[in-house]
């Protein structure tokens, strides 16, 4: 039978004389007079298995033995025994070798397969060969298992899945970083139209969140999320932004902005206690300077600080920043609050009108909105969210505010036209969360193939 490493590995000394059938990636090789030692990874485990292959072996074609190298892929029939180093307890004496993909070792030198340390920016150079070093394969799969804990927490607590367009018409985020979708002919200047000979009839741009569209099914399915791709054109190039990356956007009736925010720290923190112990060795071979299980487990240990806009404004100027209330919230502010003044995560609520979306519920004080954001160490805004402006009459005199279009939006109007309740939501930015949880100073080294301004990796 054909197993993965990580299920073999996790048999362990029950497999001695069984016969099995491995395949792998070749990590290592050593030879000796008598021994040939490949260590090979499959990609289930940050662990490896080491294969022996006798060399004066009748089973073994030993020209097959000479042109193992690094890099190349093994397919191997043999039988599990008790191993003589003290670095494994088990490994696959080799009966049978087939090689796939042969190439030449001193091509390997030209990869980031070879057995040096490498820059991170020169493994994002070759993000399709990434996936095949120690580092970035247990990123993956910290990644993976981040996801799962995601809709296991949703569905365990009665949410449905909903997917949102890929393709809108409108910025939910009314920040016009949007990018086009078109099928007109630029050499030829149709993009000078109206748009009306093409694909859509109208402009259409790649979505900045499923928010709306979720606020949609919220009303008439209670409690859903969407998770998927969203888009935004910024030119910021930081170690925080993406032009393409991952949301988990929930939308939930019946809830106010304090349900919001005990939902959203209640999620992190269920993802963060589990992830520690799903990810356990993935972890430990990233945590050189042990310091991410002491992130993961302060995060735990405390209930994340609930501060009005109103009050970190006076924090600020306190403390000689220049701002004025009314003023948005910048990085450096960010790091400040949550890594010197605090020391802690914070929720910060009860935002001005002027620096947020139109569709958030207005305040009794009619100069704040009911938004909140969850503000990180290392990687500042995790989550933004709102309760939703669920009166009709008020939603409408906000978008007349912020002079919107009726026509495009008249749907989303209508949603509290027939019937509506009090809804909140929030968006959970996927990647900034696996930055931190990994302690990844770019967030392009936690996505598989990043996309960000003047570059895209392939």
């Amino acid at each position: 039978m054909c197993n993965t490493i990580k299920q073999i590995l996790k048999q362990n000394t029950r497999l001695i004389n069984k016969k099995l059938v491995v395949k792998g990636w070749v990590k290592h090789k050593r030879k000796n007079k008598l021994k040939t030692f490949v260590i090979i990874n499959d990609g289930s485990t940050i662990k490896n298995l080491q294969i022996i292959i006798e060399n004066e072996s009748k089973d073994i074609n030993q020209d097959i033995n000479q042109d193992i190298n690094l890099g190349i892929f093994l397919k191997i029939k043999g039988i599990i025994v008790l191993s003589k180093g003290n670095k494994q307890q088990i490994e696959l004496l080799a009966k049978n070798i087939k090689i796939y993909g042969m190439f030449k070792s001193k091509d390997l030198q030209q990869t980031i397969l070879q057995p040096k340390q490498h820059s991170y920016k020169k493994l994002r150079e070759q993000s399709y060969l990434r996936f095949r070093t120690n580092f970035f394969g247990s990123i993956m799969r910290i990644r993976h298992n981040v996801s799962y804990l995601i809709h296991k927490y949703f569905h365990t607590n009665g949410f449905y899945y909903i997917h949102t367009p890929i393709i809108t018409n409108y910025d939910t985020e009314c920040s016009s970083n949007l990018f086009k979708v078109t099928t007109l002919n630029f050499k030829t200047n149709d993009f000078k139209n109206d748009f009306k000979s093409d694909f859509f009839g109208e402009n259409a741009y790649l979505t900045v969140s499923g928010q709306m569209q979720a606020e949609a099914a919220a009303l008439g399915l209670r409690k859903i999320y969407t998770f998927g791709p969203t888009f935004r054109a910024e030119t910021s190039n930081t170690p925080r932004h993406l032009a393409e990356f991952w949301m988990v956007e929930p939308e939930i009736a019946f809830f106010n902005l304090k349900n919001n925010m005990f939902l959203a720290e209640d999620l992190i923190k269920y993802i963060i206690k589990n992830i520690i112990r799903l990810s356990k060795y993935d972890l430990e071979i990233l945590d050189k300077k042990n310091i991410i299980f002491k992130n993961l487990n302060k995060i735990l240990n405390k209930e994340f600080q609930r501060i009005p806009y109103s009050k970190v404004i006076k924090i600020l100027i306190k403390n000689g920043y220049d701002i004025k209330w009314g003023q948005d919230i910048n990085s450096e502010h960010e790091k400040f609050l949550v890594e010197i003044y605090f020391k802690d995560p914070i929720i910060i609520f009860n935002y001005p009108i002027d620096i947020k979306p139109f569709y958030m519920r207005k305040n009794k004080d009619k100069k704040t909105v009911a938004a909140m954001d969850i503000i990180f160490p290392n990687v500042g805004e995790i989550i933004g969210g709102s309760q939703r402006e669920e009166r009709y009459n008020i939603l409408l005199s906000q978008m007349k505010y912020f002079k919107l279009n009726m026509t495009i939006l008249e749907w989303y109007l209508n949603t509290r036209r027939f019937s509506t309740v009090p809804h909140s939501g929030f968006g959970l930015g996927f990647d900034r969360l696996i930055q931190f949880i990994t302690n990844m100073k770019n967030i392009k080294d936690v996505i598989p193939f990043p996309r960000s301004i003047k570059k895209i990796y392939t």
